[in-house]
Parts: C-alpha cells; sequence; structure tokens
C-alpha cells in the first residue's frame, strides 16, 4: 500500500474517531479530497482504495484531468472549492458535480443560464467569508441568509449548503459555530468546513463535509 493510500485511510479513521465522539451518526461527514495540483496518476490510487468525492481549485486544471478519471470511474462526485469566475461559468456546470463557492449575484446569474441551458445542475454552496477578510473570496455573515434567499427567490436556484475558510491565525471554532447558525437561518442542510489542520474540529461544530487534500495526498 503506497504512502498516500495509507494517509488515505488514516484520515478517513481520524472522521470516523470524530463522528463517534461529537456523537454524530456514522457517515455523516463526507470526506472531500483535495487533488489540486495533483495529476491523475496520483489521484487513481486514492479512487482505487474507494474515494469518490474530490475537490479542485481551478476549472482549467480540472479539465485538464477530471473528464479522463470520470470515464474510468462514472461515480466519482467532483467538488468545485476555488473561486469561480463568471466567464468559467459553462465549464464549471458542464464538469462538476458540486459547486461550492457561489459568492456574488454575477456569478448566481450565470449559473443560473447555464444550469438552464445545458439541463444540468450541480449543487450549489454559498462562499461565506466569515472572518470578513478583504482579500478572501466569500460573501460577508451579515448577507449571507439574504444572499440565499435571493438565489432562490430571484435566480430559481436551489442553495443546498454553506462553505467557510476560517482565517488561518484564529481558532476556526467559532467561525464553524458562526457557519452553522446562518445555515440554520438560511434554511440549508449541508456545512463545508474544515481542513487538513481542522477537520476534526469541523466534524464537531456540524460539517457534513470536509476538504481534506495535505494530509492524504502531501504538501504540494
Amino acid at each position: 500500500m503506497g504512502e498516500t493510500v495509507q494517509q488515505f485511510f488514516a484520515v478517513k479513521a481520524k472522521i470516523a474517531a470524530a463522528e463517534q465522539e461529537g456523537r454524530r451518526e456514522a457517515g455523516a461527514v463526507t470526506l472531500v479530497a483535495v487533488s489540486k495540483t495533483f495529476d491523475a496518476a496520483d489521484i487513481r490510487p486514492v479512487i482505487e482504495a474507494g474515494q469518490r468525492v474530490f475537490g479542485e481549485n481551478r476549472v482549467q486544471e480540472a479539465q485538464g484531468k477530471w473528464p479522463g478519471l470520470k470515464q474510468a470511474f462514472p461515480d466519482i462526485e467532483l467538488h468545485l472549492i476555488g473561486p469561480l469566475q463568471s466567464n468559467k461559468a459553462k465549464e464549471a456546470v458542464a464538469l462538476f458535480d458540486v459547486i461550492e463557492t457561489v459568492d456574488r449575484e454575477k456569478i448566481v446569474a450565470e449559473l443560473a443560464k447555464e444550469i438552464a441551458r445545458q439541463g444540468r445542475a450541480p449543487q450549489l454552496y454559498v462562499q461565506v467569508n466569515t472572518g470578513s477578510e478583504p482579500q478572501k473570496a466569500g460573501i460577508e455573515p451579515r448577507d449571507a441568509v439574504a444572499f440565499v434567499a435571493r438565489c432562490r427567490d430571484v435566480h430559481g436556484l436551489a442553495i443546498e449548503g454553506l462553505m467557510c475558510i476560517p482565517p488561518a491565525d484564529e481558532n476556526p471554532g467559532p467561525h464553524f459555530a458562526l457557519l452553522e447558525k446562518l445555515a440554520r437561518e438560511a434554511g440549508v442542510a449541508k456545512l463545508s468546513m474544515g481542513m487538513s489542520g481542522d477537520y476534526e474540529t469541523a466534524i464537531a461544530f456540524g460539517a457534513t463535509s470536509v476538504r481534506v487534500g495535505s494530509a492524504i495526498f502531501g504538501s504540494r
């Protein structure tokens, strides 16, 4: 068994332990294996070990490696977890099963247009900038609930969940708690939060999916 596969199983075991510790149902948390910057040859052993949900940051990079892998493994679920430019909405709707980074009106309008045109509807999450960091994508927490409502009422798009990336130098717990509160207020069920350094904490705060890259694939 290769090192990457061993690390994958170690992460799965920690997720299961965190579910138990947090009195969550076994299997309640989905592992999104973040495969950005790794090529198909690096990813395939993890797929063969049973992983089916992956996350990519860039549409263009994902287009280079995932169509072939999805053809070989049709049950792959691919998440876009990096910022989406409006001029990439067409490609994103065609390739991704989940888009986690909806954060402004222009993107919503483009996605609505492409979903109608292609007849393909990826699940959509709204990214919330819980730390109000100027350099980071995501909608302000105070605007998140109204934004989810506009996505539904104005653009006719179902929003499945919320996503956040807490500030690197802060305790992530309050950010995860804030996202969970906003999700309840907005009436959405899914919470994408937690990465390699804090996914066990995120599970304690109600994460339904965690985005883990370096703990599986190693440093980039």
